[in-house]
């Protein structure tokens, strides 16, 4: 048996959010269970959003309350602190809250400064820390739409330091808009591996560029703990002009097996779930991404 890699499906949060119209939480849950039952163990499985924000996840407490009887790891994003309060009612055990590392795309994802969105954090970690985990997602970790890409490191590591400050030990660097290459993303991962190895890492890289693949696989060569992945590529921020989708599960699932890793997850089953989301999802989707393969 190769090297084990985590893989974490995020499609059920990240991808259904692009959606322009509703899709029942009976699909959704449905979408679900296809991906366990190929073998996916950890997901992000919705998002405590505001529902004017995001319609798409008014469902939250429903899906939410449903998939907690799975007993996998499952977390769910949540942009404040009301939605940890939510997530909290329904039993979440594990959250994550988004700060960009780019001070314009967060005030255009959350129209919050860094500093507010630091001081709104600090105050989740204080208050639901014991009921928890409380992970921090850094956007456009790799680079920005609005200020370009990124090639200095240190900016990134001062940003992970204020989140290990207050206890934070779950990262996730994402490639919101697809600027990394394989280059940065190894530097960039060693870096914060090296400056903080009591802390789990994990990538969110962006296909936008055609270099899901090559960049994910940078970040396992460079160490990293975790993979996310969107089912068929489906999704990208909805505030990020050019996040046209993620790097599909079910091409990442290929590639890590043929190479030999323990994903854990049957190619044939993960690309079945794949066009089953596809017959659900055509013609109901705000992007420009839509991976299915036919092999």
């Amino acid at each position: 048996m190769g090297k084990q890699i985590e893989i974490v499906e995020v499609g059920p949060r990240d991808g259904f959010q692009n959606l322009k119209e509703y899709l029942p939480a009976e699909k959704k849950l449905e979408i679900i269970d296809s991906l366990i039952a190929s073998g996916v163990k950890h997901m992000q499985i919705t998002s405590f959003v505001h529902p004017k924000a995001i319609p798409q996840m008014r469902d939250a407490a429903q899906v939410a309350e449903t998939c907690l009887k799975k007993y996998l790891d499952l977390f769910a994003l949540i942009p404040n602190y009301k939605g940890a309060e939510n997530a909290r009612k329904v039993g979440m055990k594990k959250v994550t809250n988004v700060i960009s590392l780019s001070e314009s795309h967060n005030k255009a994802n959350i129209n919050r400064t860094r500093d507010e969105s630091f001081e709104g954090l600090e105050k989740i970690v204080k208050d639901f820390s014991k009921d928890m985990e409380v992970c921090l997602d850094v956007a456009t970790a790799f680079g920005c739409p609005f200020e370009g890409k990124f090639y200095d490191v240190k900016p990134l590591l001062a940003f992970l330091k204020r989140g290990h400050d207050m206890g934070i030990r779950s990262f996730t660097l994402c490639d919101t808009v697809g600027l990394a290459d394989p280059k940065q993303v190894r530097e960039f991962v060693k870096a914060s591996l090296e400056e903080f190895p009591d802390s789990h890492f994990e990538v969110h890289i962006h296909d936008t560029r055609g270099m899901g693949l090559v960049n994910t696989l940078a970040a396992v060569e460079a160490g990293i703990g975790g993979v996310q992945s969107t089912l068929g590529g489906l999704g990208g921020c909805p505030f990020a002009p050019g996040a046209s989708g993620n790097t599909a599960t079910e091409d990442l699932v290929l590639m890590f097996n043929e190479m030999g890793y323990d994903t854990g997850i049957d190619f044939a089953k993960i690309l079945a779930a794949a066009k089953k989301e596809h017959a659900e999802v055509e013609g109901n989707y705000s992007g420009h991404n839509l991976n299915i393969q036919n092999n």
